[in-house]
Formats: structure tokens, sequence, C-alpha cells
């Protein structure tokens, strides 16, 4: 299937919204920094990267995919590749979450394309997520979303990370219950991030796969304390997947324009995933 086929099948989901309403209220901040406690920035009202909790797809279960999510074609179109991983996106703060406000987020789907890759065809889903309190937008985020064919077990890549001097580390503790406890709080049922029988029998992977948005945060977090406040802009991309069972790091790096790159990098020295955070 080619870029103009699938675009020409799915025309009628490029364009659909969704609109739900939220709130961060004491018990999501309270079990997000039971969660997150030691990896969050200080200066902000709410903690960074909670807004990655509100309004999540919400179905019932005779609803729900192989995968633990929810099935393709009710909120997400139902491309001919079973596999749905986070690959990355955009983040541009407007302002600041406050406690105890209702959150508007539309979604709306913008964009779906095909590109060939070393496993095969990916389909490619870019989604856009409008945060507003009252008609004020707080933040607007570009979320990317990858599907992929089937894949054979394989062995995990070697590693391939660049020696660089950091401006700042975070060490972090990549374990099943850190991963449940944030699928609960995002009410992710994806499998992978706590079935290791699917996840490594049916999905490939080598265990348990860190949620792309726990290294997004961590990532994000660590920026802010970098910067000393949250930045404007936060562009960020999957790598690699992140396996549970082992410390990581997350490492800064000051640029030149006083924005900071970071990056997480496994117990192995793969880069799973990178950031550019701009004032």
């Amino acid at each position: 299937m080619d870029d103009v086929e699938l675009k020409t099948r799915f025309a009628s989901w490029i364009g659909k919204k969704v609109r739900r309403q939220d709130v961060i209220d004491s018990r999501l901040v309270e079990q997000y920094h039971a969660t997150l406690q030691p990896y969050l920035y200080a200066g902000s009202k709410v903690p960074l990267g909670i807004f990655w909790c509100l309004s999540p797809d919400i179905t019932t279960s005779e609803k729900l995919g192989g995968d633990g999510h929810p099935k393709t074609g009710i909120f997400m179109p139902d491309l001919p590749f079973p596999r749905r991983m986070w690959a990355g996106g955009e983040l541009f703060f407007h302002g600041e979450f406050l406690p105890d406000k209702p959150i508007d987020k539309t979604t709306t789907i913008e964009d779906i394309t095909v590109k060939s890759g070393k496993s095969g065809q990916l389909g490619f889903v870019t989604v856009r997520h409008h945060y507003h309190e009252s008609d004020k937008l707080i933040l607007d985020e570009r979320q990317d979303i990858v599907y992929r064919e089937p894949s054979p077990l394989t062995a995990d890549p070697k590693p391939t990370v660049e020696t660089r001097s950091a401006f700042d580390v975070l060490t972090a503790e990549a374990n099943s219950t850190l991963l449940f406890r944030y699928s609960a709080l995002t009410f992710n049922g994806h499998r992978i991030h706590y079935d290791y029988p699917y996840a490594t029998g049916v999905e490939g992977y080598s265990g348990l796969v860190v949620h792309g948005p726990i290294q997004a945060t961590l990532m994000l977090n660590l920026a802010s304390k970098c910067l000393g406040r949250c930045p404007r802009r936060f562009a960020y991309r999957g790598q690699t997947p992140l396996i549970s069972g082992q410390t990581f790091q997350v490492e800064a790096f000051s640029r030149p324009d006083g924005g900071i790159d970071v990056r997480v990098v496994s117990a192995r020295g793969m880069v799973t995933m990178t950031a550019q955070a701009e004032l």
C-alpha cells in the first residue's frame, strides 16, 4: 500500500475531532508525585508531564484489541499494520497548568502517511492535542503514532551511544512497579508494559517496554531544571525501545543558543529517546 492509496482509503479520518474535559485534582497530583517524585522539577505549580494523564481514550473491555489498546477504528484509524507505539512529538507551551482547573482537551487527527522502514512498511498518524483552560490555550501538542507490521523475534541492537560531556544527569530505575503505576495513571492498557509473555512472545521485545511518555516526562523535567523553567518548545523522538529491569540515565547538554539537548541512555549504552528544549 502506497501513501496515496492509504490517504484515499482513510481520508475520512483526517480532521476527525474528539473533545473531552478533565481536571488536575489533588488525588491525581498525589499519585503522580508518588510515582515519579525523585525525577520531577520542583519549580512548577503542577508537576510537568501530568497532562499526559488527562482525558485518556476509554472503552469497555470488549472494545479492546489484542494488544490491550482500544481497537482501531474507534479512536484511531484501522491501518493495516497491527503493532502500535508512541514514536515522538512536539510540545508548545503557551501558559502554565494550574491545579483544580477544568482542562478542555481537543484531539484532532491531522495526517496519515506510510513509509518503508527496515522492518517493512510503517504507518504514521499525526495527532494534535490542544489543552485549554477557560478558553485560554495552555499547550499545543503534536503526537506521532507509528503502526508497524509484525516482526520476528530479534536480538537487542548493539550500543551506538556517542561520548558527550553532560551538563546534568538523572539516574532512574525502570522496574515493573513503575511501569504498572504509570499505566494506571494514564489508563494505558498496552500489554507491552505489563504482560511479559505477550511483550516477548508476541511483539518480540526482550522484556517489558518502558513507556515513551515516561522517558519524555523525565527529559522534560530535567531540561526544565537546567533551564530554570518549563521550556516554550520541547520536541522529542523515540530511537529504540527502552526495556525494563535496568537503571537508565537521562542526560542534558547545553547548546550555544541557550537551549538544552536531552537524551535517555539505557544500561547497555543505547540512546532510546532524544529531545530538544527551547526557551
